[in-house]
């Protein structure tokens, strides 16, 4: 690790080039997922692996090579007739494993849903929490111009109202009401919601 230095002192770097605090970002959000795969049980990892290899390319070749094999030689078998019990054969293998890929998808999806959800709610706190040290820093600089007598000391609002820190619940109730009068709001006994109704003549 290489040190730079920086305007408030030596700055330990790694050997990739990046930062220390750069370095625990990163670590932080590796062990973020290292921890939700590492919950997966084995079915859940067998089944993410099944989907992770017939997502690749390699697989719809793989299945187009088997089912025209499949339909050649049968219709090659047949004389050429469709009507064979091989077709059959080869429909009921197609719906019952679009089937099963179908659950692969949901199951990996879930989980994958489960991770975002966490991502989520861990952005959310981290904003809560940047917004209340956001405020806290304006209002340490507010009070230290008050105090300092070489700066003037004047009323600002503007200063004042952002050293409150934001409540959630009513900036949340504030967009759902933004969001009802802009044409997302519930429809009206008709049927038409607000944006519709505006757009009658």
């Amino acid at each position: 690790m290489a040190d730079t230095e920086g305007p408030g002192g030596p700055s330990h770097r790694a050997a990739d080039g990046l930062a220390d605090h750069e370095v625990d970002t990163v670590e932080a959000v590796a062990c973020l997922h290292r921890d939700h795969y590492r919950r997966a049980s084995s079915l859940q990892r067998l089944i993410d692996s099944a989907t992770e290899r017939l997502g690749r390319p390699a697989a719809v070749v793989f299945l187009t090579v088997v089912i025209a094999g499949w339909a050649g030689l049968a219709a090659w078998r047949g004389g050429g007739r469709v009507d064979q019990p091989s077709f059959a054969w080869l429909e009921l293998a197609a719906t019952l494993a679009a089937l099963l890929v179908a659950i692969l998808i949901l199951v990996t999806q879930r989980r994958e849903d489960q991770l975002a959800d966490r991502r989520a709610q861990l952005t959310l706190q981290l904003a809560l929490l940047a917004d209340k040290k956001s405020a806290k820093i304006i209002q340490l600089l507010e009070e230290l111009r008050r105090d300092a007598p070489n700066i003037a000391d004047r009323v600002d609002t503007e200063s004042e109202d952002m050293a409150k820190p934001a409540d959630p619940q009513v900036v949340a109730a504030s967009i759902e009401e933004q969001a009802g009068g802009s044409g997302l709001g519930s429809p009206d006994s008709a049927g038409a919601t607000p944006w519709e109704r505006r757009q009658r003549p």
